[in-house]
């Protein structure tokens, strides 16, 4: 079987047909690797910014 990855890159993986496990795993791969290849979006990125500046503004000034 070949399956294609989010970048576009196509995968072989050879999966009998008659073993539904095998080809549900593959399946669940593949998809596990376009995810994978996927960009983080700009506002997630931009509140995880703002969530560790909160943080660090809470924490008390520790002396070195």
């Amino acid at each position: 079987m070949t399956y294609k990855t989010g970048a576009g890159r196509e995968t072989m993986m050879s999966v009998r047909a008659d073993n539904p496990n095998a080809q549900i795993a593959t399946k669940l791969r593949a998809l596990y690797l376009s995810v994978q290849e996927e960009a983080v979006p700009d506002r997630f990125l931009d509140l995880l910014e703002r969530l560790d500046a909160v943080e660090r503004q809470s924490m008390p000034d520790v002396a070195e």
